[in-house]
């Protein structure tokens, strides 16, 4: 199965319907002012996240969609969502994207960052003709974007290794999955991994990390010839969701690897029913989209940003004991859910 065939640009849609309470995006406040500055107007808001086709990324925009309306209602404004994400990962891409939207005169932009280094001359560009920005998913600390919202990566790699000490019961050989080698939220997960793991379990060791293109056929294909290489691999750590997001795509490690991963999307939820993997740790996907538009308007209506620039959101645990709960929370983001 492919990953356009998960979630569509079609779902996005419905999913653009959905009231932030479902996922819990956006951070209510009793007074909601009209600002006068900005009544009757229309703001352009930029999102530029890494891929067009990944699921997560789906769910941002999304996201963003849902609060562009209830931003608009709430101010009294127009909010418009400009989507200009490479097909594929491509950082310079990226870059460009971001100057073609501050060339426009957008209001305000929003970047997952591919690689940190290539990203912050445009990011500062953009903010020194005075257009703000705001990171999710995947930040770039060193430039003059205001604020980021996501995971807190190290966090999240840190407790994916106490995930999988739990499973090995404190003894084994991990693998790390990790996507792209440039990409700074995924540096900082492996860092939590092993970092932790050298703390915790000293009874475990961490064979290597491995790198792929961030689609679930590449992140199988490395799985199954890392496997077939190092049968001494008593576990792996996906860093990422990528090989969850095809079927039958841990069948080279069935009995004889667990396997522990980021991401809860609904590809990934049977891989906790069969018992394929034993715990996933999910992000705030439609909370990248919804929070940094908040964050966005509320700094160039009101002035204000957040007291500390990294936003970090919780993660959600998910077992084989929950998974069918957890996943008719999708059934509702997805408007899927019988009535």
């Amino acid at each position: 199965m492919g990953i356009k065939t998960i979630l569509s640009a079609g779902l996005a849609v419905m999913l653009a319907a959905v009231a932030f309470a479902a996922q819990g995006s956006m951070t209510a406040t009793s007074a909601q002012p009209t600002p006068a500055k900005g009544a009757g107007k229309t703001y352009t808001i930029g999102l530029v996240a890494k891929s067009q086709d990944n699921p997560v990324f789906i769910a941002a925009r999304a996201g963003a969609e849902s609060a562009a309306v209830e931003l608009g209602k709430k101010y009294n404004v127009e909010i418009k969502i400009d989507w200009q994400t490479p097909v594929g990962e491509d950082a310079q891409k990226q870059a460009d994207l971001i100057a073609a939207l501050a060339a426009r005169g957008a209001a305000g932009i929003a970047v997952s960052a591919s690689d940190a280094a290539k990203l912050k001359v445009a990011i500062d560009s953009a903010v020194e003709s005075g257009i703000p920005v705001v990171t999710f998913d995947s930040d770039v600390p060193a430039s003059k974007r205001f604020a980021y919202f996501g995971t807190d990566d190290f966090q999240a790699g840190a407790a994916l290794a106490e995930e999988v000490k739990a499973a090995l019961g404190g003894k084994g050989v991990v693998a790390i999955l990790a996507g792209n080698q440039n990409a700074p939220n995924l540096q900082a997960r492996v860092r939590g991994v092993k970092e932790t793991l050298k703390k915790i379990a000293p009874d475990i060791s961490v064979i290597n990390t491995y790198y792929h293109e961030e689609t679930p056929q590449d992140a199988v294909k490395k799985i199954e010839e890392v496997q077939a290489g190092n049968p001494q691999i008593t576990a792996w750590v996906f860093v990422g969701g990528w090989p969850l997001y095809t079927q039958n795509a841990l069948d080279s490690l069935r009995g004889k690897a667990k396997v522990v991963s980021l991401d809860t999307l609904p590809p990934t939820l049977p891989y906790l029913k069969n018992g394929d993997v034993e715990v996933l740790l999910g992000q705030k996907y439609f909370a990248w989209g919804t929070e940094s538009v908040r964050l966005l308007m509320e700094n160039i209506l009101e002035g204000k940003t957040p007291a500390k620039p990294m936003v970090n959101a919780p993660l959600d645990r998910v077992t084989k004991a929950n998974a069918d709960a957890y996943g008719k929370n999708w059934e509702l983001w997805l408007g899927t859910a019988k009535k």
